[in-house]
């Protein structure tokens, strides 16, 4: 007897091999074999017409895959190369092409630099860990979040703060509605979504030297320092518009970063974090001896603390302290007889509510008179003027206290910027030309390593805070408000 899998394929393969020509004779015989009362045997017809079909659909995928494979001209290795250049959303356009690319697409090289940046959120948690797990240790570099335009070259002038609340309206997209039409869940990123850094044995995480985390509205600071905690290998680090705490976040990279080099860290509320602790500094400081570039912008720091990063980073030769509500200047003293002030390249103090004009002045004199060789770069520009000695609310707006023309004379290698109010002029060197300013001014581009990449340039109304405190801070606690996540929140896969 022959075996029934034979007979299947005979009888299957009879009716295959039927003519086109005979194709309405099919339809007819198969409306009188089917319209009887057997509703089983119209059951095995659906079951069958459907198994076919599906046989059909995978073999023709095959075929298509086999002729992509003979006319695709790369190997896979030289394929798989082409798309680790790729940024994250051409990947994923690449892999859906056909089951080459997907496979191709797959492995893990491709994942070494994730970027899932968005206008609008479109990414969650599920889409996060599936990278990272398909990375594994190849990852090199992460970037999640909300910003308000692509990325552009980094410039000091504007900050980085932006609300993901603001990304959705311009989008038309309802904060308030968690659902879509379709019922499924909205793409929004939780305090969980860096979880996956921290799985099998920190896999991923060890290896990461980049992490940048733009306007994640959910994320709190017990989730992010856990993250870190799985991060050694760490360089570069960038939190933008977060509702985390600074101490905590910088307790946590001075235990677990220690070969940290660039560390950018804007406050999502300008000059209401004050969590800042003298001993926290002096840990960071120990701790991490590579970092050559920071930038903590919108806290309320104060000169103590200031004084004891700036000249404990023997490495440091780019500081960003804007919209730093209680900086008063004093830290500038005697910094360029330190090592850390012989080889910094930039000081950016743009808007700085106390920042004081005096010292402002004693500053340009010591660069006047030699000290800080390596400087490149200075921005001094404050919206509301610069603070008087003795009262910060009398406000100075001329630059006639500020050695600005000794300056351009004795040190015409320095890009000053110094734009105050009412005067709305600019100090120009000679390197600095109108088109550079009406574009934005331009840091060196020697110091482009600094910043590793790019960063986007995201607009918000600054506002600063109307306390006065700038006084020695170690004896107040900070009462700085952290996010609460609901407990509900689940993640989903959006695709």
């Amino acid at each position: 007897m022959m075996p029934s899998n034979l007979v299947v394929d005979r009888l299957l393969a009879q009716l295959l091999s039927l003519p086109d020509s005979s194709s309405p004779s099919i339809d007819l015989s198969l409306d009188r074999l089917l319209d009887t009362p057997d509703s089983l045997l119209l059951d095995r017809a659906l079951h069958l017409g459907s198994s076919i079909l599906r046989a059909a659909n995978r073999s023709s995928r095959r075929r298509a895959s086999l002729h992509n494979s003979l006319s695709w001209p790369l190997p896979s290795d030289l394929t798989i190369k082409v798309f680790s250049m790729l940024d994250s959303q051409s990947l994923c356009y690449a892999a859906a092409t056909c089951s080459m690319f997907s496979k191709c697409a797959r492995d893990p090289l491709c994942y070494a630099d994730i970027d899932l940046t968005t206008v609008v959120p479109k990414v969650n948690n599920a889409v996060v860990s599936t990278m990272i797990q398909r990375a594994g240790r190849a990852l090199q570099s992460l970037k999640l979040g909300i910003v308000s335009v692509p990325y552009v070259p980094f410039g000091p002038s504007l900050p980085l703060v932006y609300t993901i609340r603001n990304a959705v309206e311009v989008s038309n997209f309802s904060w308030n509605d968690k659902k879509t039409r379709q019922g499924k869940e909205s793409p929004i990123l939780t305090r969980t979504c860096l979880s996956t850094l921290s799985c099998d044995g920190a896999a991923a995480g060890k290896l990461l030297r980049r992490l940048h985390l733009y306007n994640l509205e959910r994320m709190d600071s017990t989730s992010l320092c856990v993250a870190l905690s799985a991060c050694s290998s760490l360089i570069d680090l960038e939190i933008v518009g977060l509702h985390i705490e600074l101490r905590q976040i910088l307790v946590s990279v001075g235990k677990n970063c220690h070969l940290i080099e660039r560390l950018f860290f804007e406050s999502s509320r300008t000059g209401r974090d004050d969590s800042l602790k003298s001993p926290t500094c002096i840990e960071l400081v120990n701790n991490c001896p590579h970092l050559n570039s920071l930038s903590l912008r919108g806290f309320k720091l104060h000169d103590c603390k200031v004084k004891t990063l700036v000249k404990g980073f023997r490495k440091l030769r780019y500081i960003d302290f804007s919209t730093s509500y209680s900086i008063t200047g004093t830290f500038l003293r005697n910094l360029g007889h330190s090592s850390s002030g012989c080889l910094l390249e930039v000081l950016i103090l743009r808007d700085c509510m106390h920042l004081k004009v005096m010292e402002v002045a004693r500053f340009l004199t010591s660069i006047i008179s030699g000290d800080f060789s390596c400087l490149r770069y200075i921005d001094i520009s404050n919206k509301e003027g610069l603070a008087s000695e003795n009262d910060w609310y009398h406000r100075c707006y001329s630059s006639s206290s500020i050695p600005l023309k000794e300056m351009a004379e004795e040190r015409p290698d320095i890009s000053l910027v110094a734009e105050f109010p009412c005067e709305g002029s600019f100090i120009e060197m000679e390197q600095l030309t109108d088109s550079d300013l009406n574009n934005e001014v331009s840091i060196p581009s020697q110091l482009d390593s600094h910043s590793s990449g790019s960063s986007p340039i995201l607009l918000a109304d600054s506002s600063y805070n109307s306390d006065q405190g700038s006084a020695n801070e170690d004896s107040q606690e900070s009462n700085y408000r952290l996010y609460e996540e609901s407990s509900d929140e689940q993640d989903y896969l959006i695709l």
